[in-house]
């Protein structure tokens, strides 16, 4: 009985990265994938921000123009770096 209730322990552990990765999706209204690898999150207040390919916030000019992976432009509003960086970063600190 204890090793079953370890081995459920481990499992559900094993999967809270899974859940924490998950908050800046959670967060975002939409989420929108770009041409060269990055990710737009538009939030619910209209403000944006941009993942890099590797996962990390960028920062996010004014007014620029991204294009998606579908190949529609769109116009930048805001540059809640910080904000997409917390959410990123939500559950990961030791």
């Amino acid at each position: 009985m204890i090793r079953k209730l370890s081995i459920l322990a481990l499992s559900i552990a094993a999967l809270a990265p899974a859940f924490a990765m998950d908050a800046a999706r959670s967060e975002a209204k939409q989420v929108i994938a770009l041409q060269n690898g990055e990710t737009l999150y538009i939030f619910k207040d209209g403000l944006m921000a941009k993942e890099s390919k590797f996962g990390r916030a960028i920062h996010l000019a004014k007014g620029e123009v991204v294009q998606t992976a579908d190949g529609k432009s769109i116009t930048t509003v805001g540059n809640e770096v910080a904000r997409l960086f917390s959410l990123l970063n939500k559950g990961h600190q030791n």
